[in-house]
């Protein structure tokens, strides 16, 4: 088990990388200039030692001022070619580096959004945000200089150790030699830096996701005066990354002291053998010079390549964990040839024996054995207690998820054969807590229907009655409502997901709870809204206020995961069951509109 586990180990370590090289083919002009900037970088580079090795054995002896200064302008010449072939190598690679993570990004960000509830109902947001931002980073910094710096040290050391080979082997013998005691505990190594990269970097996530959620909530957070709390949460969680991190780099750290310190040992000990070799007339001092610099050249890309062998396990950490999001895979999904809905839509929706847990809790039925029908323009209430599976029914006919038996059919088609994106634009709704973005009031009702004008959104806006709010707003439809649209009421949101709504101009609207937290005023005004945007439309409305059930065709009461009773108002409350027992306790002030209604 031990044995699979290291192999599995040694697969993992370079396969997070792997992943990158689709998005670096893509861009194969910036691949080439720094492939080619580099090999022009490393030839001039190696050319240096050769005219060294002239300017000693040659130069000195003749004492030719000529023959110096012709080699010293080469050797300026020489500079000025690998100085533009430097420049070349960092636009290029540095250029690549961040075009490949701008793909990334994008790619990881249109995947989540792809990925179903269900992924959402255990992922933490904040630890979704950092993946983009900080693990994007490292990527970057991986794909850029740091394969930069080891692709050149690569060039570079190969050419050095076969310059090496040419000038003396002998001496060449005895620093190959030592290359497998040098590189065999880097590889070692460099699995621990990567393994200690991931920890870090998982570790700085859980407090970045933790700041995000606090800072999300920091009214509820003042209001219940939790400042501390949660200050020393994150500070504590921040310590944690912080340790992470320092393992990390003490690995990281070690690693380099490793390299550095075996690799010069062994130039000394090839320096100590070479000079024995000057002394017995066996090599030129020009040629030692020569094998010295390539040794030095050699010994440098290898200590170089240590420092980048830990910055590249860094980068796979990062890496693999975006990995793991792009390898999510929704789990509601269109079929390979799903079926359309009619081109003409009704607005039927019919529920048969339907089943459903969430995955969360795949031991409690969310639904169970559910059964009912709303008729094509039929306004439809759904009632019950807390936990009853009421918001269950809108996730499904969504196809948030889908039903574990059971079928649901939208205008006659299981929603299971058709594409998830053609069932939700039929469909529009009012959510309990509406969700307003950081953006103009203009673009928030826009966002119900992409692409519509403005005269369109104004009409919505009219239709919802707010308009009226919006034109008291400092730049109009131009103002900007706040991060959740901090700067309006309750109310206020509320219209405007009415406006978004009426934009959307879906057959079907779903109200779930769209007037429970408002006072009188706004319950009024947003009640009127309503009951425009519900103009023929099929509507299911998840309700408690009084005054959308009274106006519902049907009420259905559910308890359980189950329908337990349906009927008109009347009706039911002449039953004495459960919903006249939730019309008591939650209606009691108008219990004077329920005897009119009945009477």
């Amino acid at each position: 088990m031990a044995q699979s586990s290291s192999a599995d180990e040694r697969r993992r370590s370079l396969k997070p990388l792997r992943r990158l090289f689709p998005y670096i083919t893509r861009y194969r002009t910036l691949v080439v200039g720094a492939l080619i900037s580099l090999a022009i970088a490393a030839a001039t580079t190696l050319a240096l030692p050769l005219a060294v090795r002239r300017m000693i054995d040659h130069g000195f002896s003749s004492a030719s001022t000529t023959f110096i200064a012709e080699y010293f302008a080469a050797l300026v010449a020489m500079a000025a070619v690998l100085a533009a072939a430097s420049a070349g190598r960092y636009y290029f690679v540095i250029t690549l580096g961040e075009r490949v993570v701008a793909d990334i990004r994008r790619d990881v960000f249109a995947h989540v959004t792809t990925l179903s509830p269900a992924f959402f109902d255990t992922a933490q947001s904040g630890e979704i945000v950092s993946r983009l931002a900080a693990d994007t980073t490292q990527v970057k910094s991986a794909v850029g200089a740091t394969a930069s710096v080891a692709l050149r040290n690569v060039i570079l050391g190969l050419g050095a150790l076969g310059m090496m080979v040419v000038t003396s082997p002998k001496l060449s013998s005895l620093v190959i030699a030592a290359i497998p005691i040098i590189v065999l505990p880097l590889v070692a190594f460099g699995r621990s830096v990567r393994r200690k990269s991931r920890q870090a970097q998982d570790t700085l996530a859980d407090a970045t996701a933790y700041a995000s959620e606090q800072i999300g909530a920091v009214r509820t957070l003042q209001a219940f005066t939790n400042e501390k709390l949660v200050t020393g949460h994150f500070s504590g969680a921040v310590e944690a990354a912080f340790e992470a991190a320092r393992s990390s780099i003490f690995a990281r750290s070690f690693l380099t002291f490793f390299a550095i310190f075996t690799i010069f040992s062994s130039v000394v000990a090839v320096l100590w053998f070479g000079s024995r070799d000057v002394l017995e007339g066996t090599i030129s001092p020009g040629t030692l010079g020569q094998f010295l610099l390539y040794s030095v050249f050699a010994a440098g890309a290898l200590g170089a390549l240590s420092e980048v062998w830990g910055e590249l396990a860094q980068a796979a950490g990062a890496a693999e964990r975006l990995t793991e999001i792009l390898a999510e895979k929704p789990a509601i999904r269109a079929p390979a040839d799903p079926k359309p809905l009619p081109a003409v839509a009704k607005g039927a929706i019919t529920f048969d024996d339907v089943s459903f847990s969430y995955p969360a809790r795949p031991d409690r039925a969310a639904v169970h054995g559910l059964s009912f029908q709303v008729m094509p323009g039929e306004t439809v209430a759904i009632v019950g207690p807390s936990g009853a599976g009421k918001s269950t029914v809108f996730s499904l006919i969504l196809r948030f998820y889908d039903p574990e038996t059971g079928k649901i059919l939208i205008d006659g088609v299981d929603v299971r054969e058709a594409d998830p994106v053609s069932v939700r634009e039929r469909i529009a709704i009012v959510p309990q807590d509406v969700t307003i973005f950081a953006a103009t009031a203009r673009d928030n009702i826009g966002f119900g229907r992409p692409g519509a004008g403005n005269a369109e959104i104004e009409a919505a806006a009219k239709d919802a009655l707010a308009d009226e709010f919006i034109l008291r707003l400092e730049k109009g439809y131009d103002s900007q409502v706040g991060e959740r649209g901090v700067t309006l009421s309750g109310g206020q949101r509320q219209r405007v997901a009415i406006a978004r709504a009426i934009l959307r101009d879906a057959p079907i609207l779903l109200l779930d709870e769209a007037t429970s937290a408002l006072d009188a005023e706004s319950e009024t005004l947003v009640q009127v809204a309503l009951e425009r945007l519900m103009q023929g439309r099929t509507t299911i409305v998840i309700a408690h206020r009084l005054a959308t059930v009274l106006k519902a065709d049907r009420i259905l009461v559910m308890d359980g995961g189950r329908i337990v009773e349906e009927g008109t108002h009347q009706s039911l409350v002449a039953k004495g069951g459960i919903y006249a027992r939730l019309a008591k306790l939650q209606f009691e002030t108008g219990a004077s509109a329920f005897r009119g209604a009945a009477e």
